[in-house]
């Protein structure tokens, strides 16, 4: 509140300095017209335009240093990812071999070009040349990332189910994940949000009339084979979510009453990942904060912060209510082997469900 207040002031105070320095300028009986600029204006504005063309040079560099090398470091963990990579860093390039030529052409011009007396800029009223050139420039260039994109949308969207694929449904709602897995039949049971009952802990909608749906496994992780083809289907009990899978290189909405598709194939464990000298220093990073926001808190009685390990996540990206940002789920990818040692252990919807 005393912020607030404070703001609130100085609000008031700058409104009276502005309307007192207007009071004093129409009491002023004999004032030049300094409307108009002089050569001492346009010049210092050239220099200037200079000036911030190497300050936009400078920070881009900075950035490039300090920074630079986190778009370019590829921790995509799915086949499709280094596609998708690809693609980001192509238009990158040219998204910054454009602006530092505009950019450059904008401020060197404006210096160049500034207003003196006698001089007269040299301008074109009519060149179907240029007009040509800086037209289809533009439209090869969009169009072959265009095509690309399209290309790419359609490799990683065209994915077909086999015998081999391992179909798992995630179901969202505000504000947690579900992933259910099929059971022995290896096929997804019927389900639909009218059938949810929560007395008896059908809390996804199974029909527990359908044999296929009474052996799935509902799960709050969500466990991947590596190297295997994976399709999800995807349903929302609520309102629209998204699932974002940001390694992966995955999202897809989950919109109520339909099923949403999108499928990929893990490449990288979560052990093989955690070995990867970016995430070792990343979580080493995390923890060292951690740490000593843990000594803070022992110091006022409260419990210290656990330490961070790194985990694949399913997040949500779209705003779905007051705990979005909350709403994640862990995704660990592991080997065939242990993924079937795992889902041996789990147990099945039938056994889930209360008894009448």
């Amino acid at each position: 509140m005393t912020a607030l207040l404070t703001i609130i002031v100085i609000i008031f105070i700058l409104v009276a300095v502005w309307q007192m320095v207007k009071i004093y300028d129409l009491t002023q009986t004999k004032k030049e017209n300094n409307q108009i600029a002089t050569d001492k204006d346009n010049a210092v504005n050239g220099y200037l335009m200079i000036a911030f063309l190497i300050f936009i040079y400078a920070i881009t560099i900075v950035s490039f240093v300090k920074w630079g090398d986190l778009p370019l470091v590829s921790n995509a963990a799915s086949e499709h990812g280094e596609t998708i990579d690809n693609l980001m860093i192509i238009s990158m390039i040219i998204i910054f071999t454009v602006q530092i030529i505009t950019q450059f052409l904008l401020h060197y011009f404006a210096f160049k070009y500034r207003g003196e007396k006698g001089k007269k800029a040299l301008f074109f009223a009519d060149n179907n040349k240029l007009e040509a050139i800086w037209t289809l420039i533009p439209v090869i260039v969009l169009a072959g990332l265009i095509i690309y994109g399209l290309n790419t949308w359609i490799d990683i969207m065209g994915v077909e189910e086999d015998e081999e694929t391992l179909v798992v449904e995630l179901y969202a709602q505000q504000y947690n994940w579900k992933a259910r897995y099929a059971g022995t039949d290896n096929t997804l049971g019927k389900a639909n949000v009218r059938l949810i009952d929560i007395d008896r802990a059908n809390i996804l909608g199974l029909d527990e009339s359908d044999p296929n749906a009474q052996d799935d496994i509902i799960t709050t992780e969500l466990y991947l084979p590596v190297n295997r083809q994976v399709i999800f289907k995807m349903r929302s009990q609520d309102v629209l979510h998204s699932a974002y899978m940001p390694h992966f290189r995955a999202q897809m909405n989950c919109v109520p009453g339909m099923i949403t598709q999108f499928g990929f194939t893990p490449t990288v464990t979560t052990a093989e990942m955690r070995q990867r000298p970016e995430i070792v220093e990343k979580v080493n990073n995390i923890n060292r904060i951690r740490a000593e926001k843990s000594k803070a808190l022992e110091a006022k009685g409260e419990v210290p912060l656990d330490p961070y390990e790194f985990n694949y996540l399913l997040l949500c990206n779209k705003i779905c209510g007051k705990s979005h940002y909350n709403m994640q789920m862990n995704i660990i990818v592991v080997t065939q082997e242990e993924f079937d040692a795992w889902i041996k252990e789990q147990k099945e919807f039938i056994d889930f469900l209360v008894k009448e």
